[in-house]
């Protein structure tokens, strides 16, 4: 089992990341349920707490599954992102943002396309959203930040890709533009900018002619 070299060197964390991805990519279980199931498993309940790899480690050997054993991975990425676009520009008055699957381009067949919208007009959003014939349903997802909760607006689109928005208060949005994540360019989200970058085709190399 492969440890990156930007990783502190822990065998039991590896083993115990190495196994909540597994169970992420076939279980759909979510990151914190994966982990402390498999850790349970690996270490018992005593010595989890203390043995628990962080997300990133974790998205690490999820790749590295997906890559593996998911022949429709590659292809899935592309579609969330291009769903990702469509919805940004669809919903740019509401600030979005993209994150999690499609942003880190780490997919799994239960993972939906997340997108954060920041405003202080959700009932406007959820208007938008049934003018567009998109019916939905309304929940609650974890503050990025870990403040509580902020609703969260669930549904299909094109039938089978499956969409989240989570909706913050223009003020988080402040703190959602801090550095840090495992996503490219080690940020947790990127606008529709940074989305579009990510699917432009790699340029040819200079002085290249083409075929």
């Amino acid at each position: 089992m492969d440890i990156p070299a930007s990783f502190p060197r822990d065998d039991t964390r590896a083993e115990i990341a190495a196994l909540a991805a597994s169970l992420i990519a076939e279980s759909g279980l979510d990151f914190h349920a994966a982990k402390r199931k498999a850790a349970q498993r690996i270490v018992g309940d005593g010595m989890a707490a203390r043995s628990m790899p962080d997300n990133e480690l974790v998205d690490h050997f999820l790749l590295e599954h997906l890559e593996l054993f998911d022949h429709d991975h590659a292809e899935r990425v592309v579609r969330y992102r291009q769903a990702a676009l469509h919805w940004l520009e669809q919903l740019d008055e509401f600030r979005p943002y993209v994150t999690g699957a499609a942003w880190k381009g780490i997919a799994t067949r239960h993972a939906p396309v997340h997108l954060q919208v920041f405003t202080d007009d959700e009932k406007g959003l959820e208007v938008r959203l049934l003018d567009d014939g998109i019916g939905h349903d309304v929940g609650e997802i974890a503050h990025f930040a870990q403040r509580g909760v902020v609703p969260a607006l669930a549904f299909w689109w094109q039938r089978d890709v499956p969409m989240l928005i989570s909706v913050y208060q223009y003020n988080d949005l402040r703190g959602a533009l801090k550095r840090g994540g495992n996503g490219p360019g080690g940020t947790e989200r990127g606008d529709l900018a940074a989305l579009r970058l990510l699917l432009a085709p790699p340029a040819s190399p200079t002085g290249s002619l083409p075929a």
